[in-house]
């Protein structure tokens, strides 16, 4: 699994002008599902992202996790993210798990976060055409890859 995690104000996605999902101050993750991904990927991401300490204490040093700071979360699923450019500049998207798969496991995540202890997750719509806002918070922005901790 592939995410890009967005520290954020605030963040929306809507689908054909109707709000989806919408959050406050939190982390906006774009997740993209790879071919031979699984439920240990989606359980691994989940709690990475739910211990990421990007937010700012009281000395203003990045050091507080998101539930520190009572953090939301929005989840769009993004297959972009697995595109493979190796050839040309028409990206193929042969590395993304099957829309099945990728689905089911996009759900799975969004479970495992509120598993973590994120109280409050929303998500886009899966295979829609969103539209999504970020109000990027520093900007801070972080890529995440479950790749290399399964090697």
């Amino acid at each position: 699994m592939k995410a890009v995690i967005q520290r954020v104000t605030s963040s929306c996605v809507t689908v054909d002008g109707e709000i989806k999902g919408k959050i406050d101050k939190g982390f906006n993750v774009l997740l993209g599902v790879m071919e031979g991904d699984d439920e240990s990927c989606a359980e691994l991401l989940a709690a990475k992202i739910s211990n990421l300490r990007v937010f700012e204490d009281e000395n203003g040093k990045m050091n507080l996790d998101i539930h520190a700071v009572d953090g939301q979360i929005l989840v769009i699923s993004q297959f972009t993210l697995c595109a493979d450019l190796k050839k040309g500049n028409r990206p193929s998207f042969f590395p993304s798990a099957p829309p099945e798969t990728a689905n089911r496991l996009y759900e799975y995540f969004c479970s495992c976060l509120a598993q973590q202890g994120i109280k409050t997750v929303e998500k886009g719509v899966f295979g829609a055409d969103m539209q999504v806002e970020i109000n990027n918070d520093g900007p801070v922005t972080i890529l995440m890859d479950t790749d290399i901790w399964k090697k």
